[in-house]
């Protein structure tokens, strides 16, 4: 038997659009005062956001898809 979970889907698909977004532009903020502040980042800076650049497009591009489509469709 399987159980109902009466999840708003729209809402969990603009959220998780949101958060991919924040974390995309936290990741481009990040560089760009990093770099004016300290003039070159540490790697291991560099790549934290870069990842939470790729990981906020990765986010916010599959959210609306997964909770917008496939998550209906699925109930």
């Amino acid at each position: 038997m399987s159980q109902n979970w009466n999840a708003d889907y729209a809402t969990l698909a603009k959220r998780g659009f949101m958060l991919g977004a924040g974390l995309f532009l936290l990741g481009i903020a990040g560089e760009v005062a990093g770099s004016a502040a300290l003039g070159t980042l540490p790697a291991w800076g560099d790549t934290l956001l870069v990842d939470m650049e790729m990981l906020g497009i990765l986010v916010g591009l599959l959210s609306p898809l997964v909770f917008g489509v496939v998550m209906p469709l699925t109930e």
